[in-house]
């Protein structure tokens, strides 16, 4: 069967996606590859298609268990004979596994980098014919990468140690020029065929908050979401914790996930968001990464994370179906500096790293941390901002993000800029230095007693800015630190004049900056044409008893996007229901005949769902 054929029968697709066919054809002709997708491009197609393509047996190096087990039973369901090893297995099932692997009955094998270099491992695979070894999340594999794991430094061991060298294909969502330079050599790709289908994830809403009440503001969030699924994502499990707490005791179904929970209960709480049971997962950032959920609708960080490639990778779980989602940050300073005191007191568990190499990492981290700060109180375009970190040029105008929505107007505030630069340089003169908020209360007039017991209210600057409130003078300051005129230092990011001030006291250059107006713009409508929000409803009911008779994940079923299409195609016929975008051939065979006998019967006692748009507010 061709490349086509298969993504027809086994994954229901009529066409691959941007940059799926490049490199499975490049996969076929025996060539390595490396690629760059975002979270819900498709990575998956790309080396499960060649995988049944091939002859012999494709390795996916995974690492995380519950990925491994959602994309094995996902392959399963869609009539794929694979399987995983890692260390959930009992003693018996992981003989099971061996056995059949030797006898030819799997198709795709996922491992754990921990086993790759075992000697059962090893056995096995010089039993089998290993057609292609397929490296996914392989940012794991830098040093200089946001979720480095000695582990992935397996790999090329692995590699080396086949008497026959398979085709290796590397795939990640995140990753800047370095980190993929890094990805190729350290995993020895021989001339590979590198891609990168673009970093922009358009039905996506990216926001950032800077709310008083960080919980209030995520409450009206999680009502404003009902009953979709959503994470909230905290720095640390103190905050986790205390959510998580408050969220409960409000009526939302919330759980939670940290490394200092048990190992039963994070994968209790794993499987009760994954099935639907609890619709808000609450977690530090050690919960996410490869969880293949498709309904996930917004994802808010309420601390900020540590950089851009975390940031972006966390909040790409949202929308993973195509459909509209929002990624949501709740930023305050307080996020910087206990980034900040991570950063510098982390302990890396890589042995082969030297102090010096520790020293550069821990400085590349900090640089990190201000681009991701920068991110969070820039007043341009959030979309444009982070796919320039990522190297690609994008409009300055998205329509899509929190700065973008919002009504702005370019203003000068070549005067205002004036005031603070001289502001900050009279603090500094005066041999001490403050962060952003202390110079806005100058400025602002404030009588808070830390202001006056410095005896700020004497500087010539005190108060010359009243007329303006104190956030929108912090904008500013953030404006003018953006743009190397002013800068922040030191632990506690205090704000210091550049080389570049003199340019705004004393060659008075023109500033200008985009500032939001008093009233902010009212979220979009955006009508989704043709699903009738009862049959939608009807068919996750149906969805989710097949998944719990099945004991798997809802999705695994048929993923929300799927059942949207049937919502429009209002398929009766088993031909119509293999139209169903995300319907193969063994899912057809399994569920046609039940969903298109009630689809039909919906259709004739609703008749107006002929033509209908629903309306849904983002």
């Amino acid at each position: 069967m061709d490349k086509h054929g298969i993504l027809r029968e086994y994954f229901g697709h009529t066409a691959f996606r941007n940059g799926q066919e490049e490199l499975i054809d490049n996969i076929l002709a025996g060539r390595d590859v490396l690629g760059i997708m975002p979270t819900g491009a498709g990575k998956s197609i790309c080396y499960q298609v060649p995988a049944l393509a091939m002859n012999g047996v494709t390795v996916v190096v995974s690492p995380l268990i519950s990925l491994m087990t959602d994309q094995v039973a996902a392959l399963v369901e869609s009539g794929v004979k694979a399987a995983y090893i890692n260390s959930s297995l009992t003693y018996p099932q992981y003989c099971e596994v061996f056995r059949r692997a030797r006898e030819g009955r799997y198709k795709i094998i996922y491992v754990a980098p921990e086993r790759l270099l075992t000697e059962e491992f090893l056995s096995l695979s010089e039993s089998l014919e290993i057609s292609m070894l397929t490296v996914d999340e392989a940012h794991c594999v830098s040093q200089w990468g946001q979720d480095f794991r000695p582990s992935y430094l397996k790999i090329v061991e692995y590699v080396r140690a086949l008497s026959h060298r398979p085709v290796v294909s590397a795939f990640t969502a995140t990753a800047t020029g370095e980190v993929r330079e890094d990805i190729g050599q350290m995993l020895e790709l021989n001339d590979p065929f590198v891609i990168t289908t673009g970093f922009d994830r358009k039905n996506l809403y990216f926001g950032v908050l800077r709310p008083s009440d960080k919980f209030s503001e995520l409450a009206k969030i999680i009502r404003r979401n009902g009953d979709r699924t959503g994470i909230v994502y905290c720095l640390t499990r103190k905050t986790v914790e205390e959510v998580c707490e408050k969220l409960c005791s409000s009526g939302v179904a919330a759980t939670r996930y940290h490394a200092g929970l048990s190992d039963a209960e994070r994968r209790a709480n794993q499987e009760d968001f994954i099935c639907d049971r609890r619709t808000v997962m609450i977690a530090t950032n050690a919960f996410g990464m490869g969880i293949d959920k498709s309904n996930v609708s917004y994802v808010v960080h309420y601390n900020m994370p540590k950089n851009i490639e975390g940031y972006y990778q966390e909040a790409g779980r949202a929308g993973r179906d195509g459909e509209s989602a929002e990624c949501i940050l709740l930023y305050s300073g307080q996020d910087v500096r206990t980034n900040r005191f991570l950063i510098e007191n982390c302990s890396d568990d890589n042995p082969e790293m030297t102090e010096e190499m520790r020293a550069e990492v821990r400085e590349r981290d900090l640089q990190r941390l201000k681009e991701i700060t920068f991110y969070s109180t820039t007043s341009g375009c959030l979309r444009e901002y982070i796919l320039r970190y990522f190297g690609e040029r994008s409009p300055s105008y998205c329509g899509n993000c929190s700065n973008c929505s919002a009504n702005f107007e370019t203003v000068d505030i070549t005067v205002e800029a004036q005031k603070i630069v001289s502001c900050v340089y009279r603090v500094n003169a005066s041999g001490r230095s403050f962060g952003r908020t202390m110079i806005a209360d100058i400025l602002n007039g404030s009588k808070r007693e830390r202001v006056i017991s410095f005896g700020f209210d004497k500087l010539s600057t005190y108060g010359i800015m009243s007329d303006m409130t104190q956030k929108r003078i912090v904008k500013m300051i953030d404006f003018l630190i953006d743009n190397e005129w002013l800068a922040l230092d030191g632990e506690y990011s205090v704000v210091k004049t550049t080389p570049k001030s003199a340019e705004i006291v004393r060659d008075r250059v023109t500033v200008e900056m985009k500032l939001e107006k008093e009233a902010p713009a009212e979220r979009k409508i955006i009508i989704d044409h043709g699903v009738n929000e009862g049959l939608f409803v009807e068919l996750r009911k149906m969805r989710s008893e097949f998944a719990a008779a099945e004991k798997v994940p809802a999705y695994i079923i048929f993923s929300d996007s799927a059942l949207k299409d049937m919502c429009r195609k209002l398929p009766v016929t088993e031909e119509e229901f293999l139209s169903v975008s995300g319907v193969g051939k063994k899912k057809a065979e399994r569920y046609g005949e039940v969903f298109c006998t009630f689809i039909e019967q919906y259709a004739s006692e609703h008749p107006e769902i002929r033509s209908v748009g629903t309306a849904v507010k983002l």
